[in-house]
Order: structure tokens, then C-alpha cells, then sequence
């Protein structure tokens, strides 16, 4: 059985979910959350700038804010109460490219062999990662393709979630031992992290 050819960076669309409405910060935009001086959605864009072909932010809110940092933002297609899904969809329509990897905005952090090691074993199904505290269907690589069918139609029934979506796909799980990424959900959070409000 033939492997299939590598994806090329040039073949990827770094797509940040970042339309979240954070009810346990009290509605803070964790887009701009700021650590080392560096907001959140900064800090993915550069940290994946050699990996990918470009980036588009999923965003319902302040969308001058992200084209005044060079960022295109696409808000949802659809109405309220389809959550993540709602904003996987917006990237997969913004999306230019044969894959979308995408990324929640609050984490905190990922293993640098991340999109390698996701990309290998995506073959044309795509993957997930489930690291250390279990699946995270939002760290993922996406055939944008075949992946807008299956969440267009998801969405005609009314949702579902993003896990529903991967199984309907066959997507692969990738398992990152030892590894956590992390969420800044809380105060507590923030505070671990070493991140504050801008």
C-alpha cells in the first residue's frame, strides 16, 4: 500500500477558533488575553508562521481589532446555539487550502511536533489530538473538502458536535504521551499561565 505524499505547509490554513463567549471570565475576548506581553491570537499566528500558508481567526466580535494585526476574521454563518461547530464552519469557508488546522485561542500551550505528527497519520480522513487530559476535538486537521459536506449537513439538522462530525469523517485520534495543553477557562487559570486581561 502506497503512503500518502506529505502535506505541505503550502496545503495548510492555521484556522484559530477564537468566538467563544468566555460566560466564566465574564465575557472576555480571550483573543486578546495578554502573556508575555503577547496577545493569544499573536501568539498561535507566529508560532505556526512556518507551517502554514496563512491564518484566519473564527471571531464574532472587535473584527476591526484583528485586521488592524494583519488577521482576516471570519464570523458564523449560522445563528446562535451551534457553538464550535458554528465556527469550524466559517474557517472551512474562509479556508483556501486542502487542510485547516484548527486551534482554540485559549490554550496554552502545544508540543512543537504538533501539526507534523497530525499530519502524518492524517492520510485523507484528517485527525485529532488527545493528550494527557483526553480528546481534544478542536486541536485538529481537517481535508476541508470533505469536512465542509459533513458539517453543512450537520449543521441542516440542527448541530451536533465536533466529535459527532470526526466519527462521521473516520478521522483519526493522534495521542501526544505526557503532554497537556491546557485552557484558560478560569481566573485560576489566567493566573498559572501567567495571563491578563488587555
Amino acid at each position: 500500500m502506497m503512503q500518502p505524499a506529505p502535506i505541505a505547509s503550502s496545503d495548510i490554513t492555521l484556522g484559530i477558533l477564537a468566538g467563544g463567549r468566555a460566560t466564566r471570565l465574564g465575557g472576555v475576548d480571550k483573543a486578546w488575553l495578554l502573556r508575555g506581553g503577547v496577545p493569544q491570537v499573536l501568539r498561535w499566528r507566529r508560532r505556526f508562521a512556518t507551517e502554514v500558508a496563512t491564518t484566519l481567526v473564527s471571531a464574532n466580535r472587535d473584527l476591526a481589532r484583528y485586521a488592524a494585526s494583519g488577521l482576516e476574521a471570519v464570523t458564523d454563518r449560522v445563528a446562535g446555539g451551534a457553538g464550535p461547530l458554528a465556527g469550524l464552519d466559517a474557517l472551512l469557508a474562509g479556508c483556501t487550502t486542502l487542510w485547516l488546522l484548527s486551534l482554540p485561542v485559549d490554550l496554552v500551550g502545544v508540543n512543537e511536533c504538533l501539526l507534523p505528527t497530525l499530519a502524518a497519520e492524517a492520510g485523507e480522513a484528517g485527525t485529532f489530538a488527545i493528550d494527557a487530559d483526553g480528546v481534544q476535538p478542536l486541536v485538529a486537521l481537517w481535508n476541508v473538502p470533505r469536512t465542509r459536506v459533513v458539517v453543512a449537513a450537520a449543521l441542516e439538522e440542527g448541530g451536533g458536535s465536533v466529535q459527532r462530525v470526526q466519527q462521521a469523517l473516520s478521522m483519526r485520534g493522534v495521542r501526544f504521551a505526557g503532554v497537556r495543553f491546557g485552557n484558560l477557562n478560569t481566573v485560576a487559570d489566567l493566573a498559572a499561565a501567567g495571563a491578563s486581561v488587555q
